[in-house]
């Protein structure tokens, strides 16, 4: 049985307890870090274009205390609704399917084996992509919109921004940097979910730490960490794409060439501390919450069972 779902002091959760859950988590998670979202993605497209803003980040903090001062502490939520449209949508589907389909892969009341873990991975992970990818771009588009030195924004709230993409840019403008995002996707659900389920299994077969909060949160901070130095370099890339006007970028290569030769490699990692901030803690409250409130969801399940 994954690691995810597998709990030492009680049932296994059902897929739809798995799935409920993983939808709070993920957007309990979403609330807390979104400030260092909005951060990372000004970062990444920092440099794209030189009429976007007069306005230098600097840092994590910087960006953060910059945008708060200029545009006020609201605009670091700017496109938080769709955020959670995508948790919703996305994560509860990638990260509560994951042990159904690991099962699948692995075959039932057998140990899954590190394939079947990636397997599991590139399914939820792929398939999550292209139901959320719509609310992915609204909300880089919002979070990245700024109304500094008499520039209009693009759009005036969530609902305007899909309505806006879809009529301006065609239904399939909704689903714009999907390539970028399924590879992106399929590296962090692969990274993050098989990195959490393998280094949480170990910490528990060896007896270093029980099956509880400590476990979950050093697991999780080192599937955090992992999953940010890999999907980097495409995370950039997907937030400039998603954020570009039609046709600024042919294809995704002209934009990560043109990212190359003007600003040199390091373009590719912008934005990379607050990446960390944001994915290591959005993992953390994520896979804290998720695993709690499985196990209370199925004792509260047993317990009606009992009095039934």
């Amino acid at each position: 049985m994954g690691g995810t779902t597998a709990a030492s002091d009680g049932p296994t959760p059902t897929m739809s307890v798995r799935i409920f859950s993983a939808g709070v988590a993920a957007c309990l998670a979403d609330i807390i870090t979104f400030p260092l979202d909005t951060a990372k993605v000004r970062l990444q497209i920092q440099g794209e274009s030189p009429v976007s803003s007069g306005i230098r980040y600097k840092g994590v903090l910087g960006t953060i205390s910059t945008v708060a001062r200029t545009e006020g502490p609201l605009k670091l939520y700017g496109g938080l609704p769709a955020g959670l449209q995508r948790q919703i949508s996305f994560a509860s589907l990638r990260i509560g399917l994951y042990d159904s389909v690991q099962e699948f892969f692995s075959g039932k009341d057998k140990p899954a084996t590190l394939g079947n873990k990636i397997s599991a991975g590139l399914t939820t992970g792929g398939v999550a992509v292209f139901i959320g990818q719509p609310t992915e771009v609204v909300k880089v588009r919002l979070q990245a919109q700024s109304h500094l030195h008499g520039l209009k924004p693009r759009y005036t709230g969530t609902y305007n921004a899909y309505w806006v993409v879809a009529n301006t840019e065609g239904i399939l403008g909704l689903w714009k940097g999907t390539s970028l995002s399924l590879t992106r996707n399929v590296i962090i659900n692969c990274t993050e979910l098989v990195v959490y389920d393998l280094m949480k299994e170990a910490l528990v077969r060896r007896k270093v730490l029980a099956d509880d909060v400590p476990c979950h949160f050093v697991s999780a901070l080192v599937a955090g960490f992992c999953t940010t130095a890999l999907a980097s370099p495409v995370d950039v890339v997907k937030s400039r794409i998603i954020n570009s006007p039609p046709g600024f970028y042919p294809h995704v290569h002209d934009c990560a060439l043109a990212m190359l030769t003007k600003e040199g490699p390091t373009a590719f990692f912008k934005g990379f501390v607050p990446s960390f901030l944001r994915l290591g803690s959005w993992t953390v409250i994520m896979f804290m919450t998720f695993e709690q409130l499985k196990r209370e969801l199925m004792k509260s399940r047993q317990t009606v069972d009992c009095t039934t």
